[in-house]
């Protein structure tokens, strides 16, 4: 079984989720919902949650959360017991692991910003920053998507960015950059979605 990972990084850009339905399931973060509906949705800030319950999209699709005092009463959500207090994208990924897919692949984790700026397909949008406010530190999300491959060992991870952009410089045998070309060369060779 093989999984897709989407963060809300522009490079995510490069591909259009409906490309990659066929192939796997896909994990997405906070907004995508408003414009693809993958297999499970993941959002962690109270705003999401609180826009994405007004929407209603958790009655009629798989949305997961942490627990949170603000919206105790709210019907329809996942919530992780425990939390592990992550942002939703490692959130995401841990979750896409713990369903021991064959393989993952990260796309739209682009950690650094944009010149300085915020990097996010979703900037100056509602619950968003602005695309002119400085770039958010990366750290925590780099440190906890490093532990997700380091506490998965048996599951290949493939993070997919343009050329010459920004890559953590891990050394996992599980894991691996690869550009967007490369994964299209190798898309037409994947089975179809399959369960197993």
């Amino acid at each position: 079984m093989r999984s897709f990972v989407l963060g809300n990084g522009t490079s995510r850009l490069n591909i259009k989720p409906e490309e990659l339905k066929r192939y796997g399931k896909i994990y997405g973060c906070n907004a995508l919902y408003r414009e693809f509906e993958p297999d499970y949705l993941v959002a962690v800030d109270p705003k999401m949650i609180i826009e994405i319950e007004k929407s209603g999209y958790q009655r009629t699709h798989e949305v997961w959360t942490n627990p949170n005092a603000k919206y105790r009463n709210f019907q329809g959500f996942h919530y992780f017991i425990p939390s592990l207090g992550w942002s939703s994208g490692p959130t995401a990924l841990n979750l896409a692991a713990t369903h021991n897919p064959r393989e993952i692949w990260i796309i739209g984790f682009d950690y650094v910003g944009l010149n300085g700026y915020l990097n996010n397909v979703y900037a100056d949008s509602i619950n968003y920053r602005k695309s002119t406010d400085t770039a958010t530190y990366y750290g925590n999300w780099r440190r906890q998507t490093e532990q997700v491959i380091k506490n998965f060992p048996k599951i290949n991870f493939y993070r997919v960015v343009p050329p010459g952009h920004f890559n953590p410089e891990w050394d996992y045998p599980n894991f691996k950059h690869i550009n967007f070309d490369e994964m299209r060369k190798l898309m037409p060779t994947w089975p179809e979605k399959s369960s197993k």
